[in-house]
């Protein structure tokens, strides 16, 4: 992307300088290591390299995190491990990225601080990962940690994903099964018993009915339709609204447990892998803390007031609902032998085998229902459509 820099330099006085660069701070960087004193920075949009919205969608982070491993531990230093990663890369963007990374580190900044300047490439975690191995020297086993979390959290979502495919499918197949039958095969029925003026039975006018709309003003309903699910996906995509929705399965006991069970799971997982990098566990949870929905999150900034004032963890946590019977227990295992981080690790692999259990009867149990309804829907579509034949053939013997 392009940008417009007004700066000072010494001699020469205000100008305005053109750059490309990943993002403002990108920009800023290059002007000043011109010698330039940076006054504002704008856009000019143009042709560019587009800013980058969210880490992960682009970027090979996970990827990014394995290899910067196996080169470190195979005995390269951090900058031959960048150099060598930029060689390889094809991605233009990415290789942007890895060249700012080599440039930084070779002005003395340090690998926290360079990562630090591209806030929508590297997450804050992993920064904060990153930067506490710095103070002990164990950056490989740092990396090692988070490629670890973030596998074991795509593994986790994969699953609940591959479960979901199958009900998505019947429910898509099933509904254009009831579209067909509706928007052509009724019409059809509608137009043979308009003409030879048959008595129809209540439901099935109803459905005949509804053929002759369509066949009329097919054109207007689907526009309709069209336009209900625009703002439908279009409302899915507003952060209130998903809000709104999210309070009211909470609301639900069964959903809202299931969902309570899932934050904890990831909410504690990331607290352990931090806690095991090296972080103060007050810093670690104000770090934590926009991993969970806005139920959770004020009772987590309670919970992190107490512990600053001194209270246990487990008894912070335990005030503010953080916690179920199993992980209160072994919370406090972990105080009484000082390894929160591993017990932290124990309880989010224990709700991660409770949220499989939980989707795996879930699936069990909807699969068939979904089928029943499915089935019952086009089969009452059916037996509407041909009843008065039916009626037809009994009255004729």
């Amino acid at each position: 992307m392009q940008f417009k820099i007004k700066a000072h330099r010494s001699g020469e006085g205000v100008c305005v300088l053109s750059f490309s660069a990943l993002d403002e701070s990108d920009a800023a960087s290059q002007a000043k290591s011109q010698g330039y004193n940076v006054l504002s920075i704008k856009s000019e949009g143009g042709v560019g390299l587009p800013r980058f919205k969210k880490p992960g969608n682009w970027f090979p982070l996970v990827p990014f995190s394995q290899e910067l491993l196996a080169l470190l531990d195979a005995g390269l230093s951090l900058v031959e491990a960048l150099e060598t990663l930029a060689e390889k890369e094809r991605h233009t963007e990415a290789k942007k990225v890895f060249d700012s990374l080599v440039a930084r580190l070779y002005e003395g900044q340090t690998l926290s601080a360079a990562l630090q300047d591209f806030p929508s490439v590297f997450p804050p975690l992993f920064v904060a990962t990153v930067r506490a191995s710095e103070k002990t020297g164990g950056l490989s086993e740092a990396l090692s940690r988070f490629f670890a979390y973030q596998s074991q959290l795509d593994f986790v979502r994969k699953k609940v994903v591959s479960a979901s495919i199958y009900p998505v499918l019947l429910m898509v197949v099933g509904g254009v099964v009831v579209l067909f039958l509706m928007s052509y095969v009724v019409p059809k029925f509608s137009v043979i018993y308009e003409g030879n003026g048959t008595n129809l039975p209540w439901l099935s006018q109803m459905l005949m009915q509804w053929g002759g709309l369509i066949k009329t003003h097919g054109e207007m309903v689907l526009l309709i339709a069209t336009g209900v699910i625009f703002v439908a996906v279009y409302g899915l995509t507003r952060p209130a609204l998903r809000e709104f929705l999210l309070l009211k399965l909470w609301q639900i006991p069964a959903i809202g447990e299931s969902m309570h069970v899932y934050q904890l799971a990831r909410f504690y997982r990331t607290l352990s892998m931090l806690l095991k990098g090296g972080i103060p566990v007050v810093g670690a949870l104000d770090m934590v803390s926009g991993l969970l929905q806005p139920i959770l999150r004020g009772r987590l900034k309670l919970a992190t007031l107490a512990i600053r004032e001194g209270q246990p963890v487990s008894r912070a946590m335990e005030e503010q609902q953080l916690t179920t019977s199993v992980s209160l227990r072994m919370l406090r295992v972990g105080e009484r032998t000082g390894n929160m981080g591993e017990m932290m690790e124990r309880i989010a692999v224990f709700y991660d085998e409770e949220m499989a259990r939980k989707v795996e009867w879930f699936i069990k149990m909807f699969e068939p229902i979904l089928m029943a309804v499915i089935g019952l829907v086009i089969g009452v579509i059916v037996v509407l459509m041909y009843m008065p034949i039916f009626e037809l053939a009994g009255s004729i013997q």
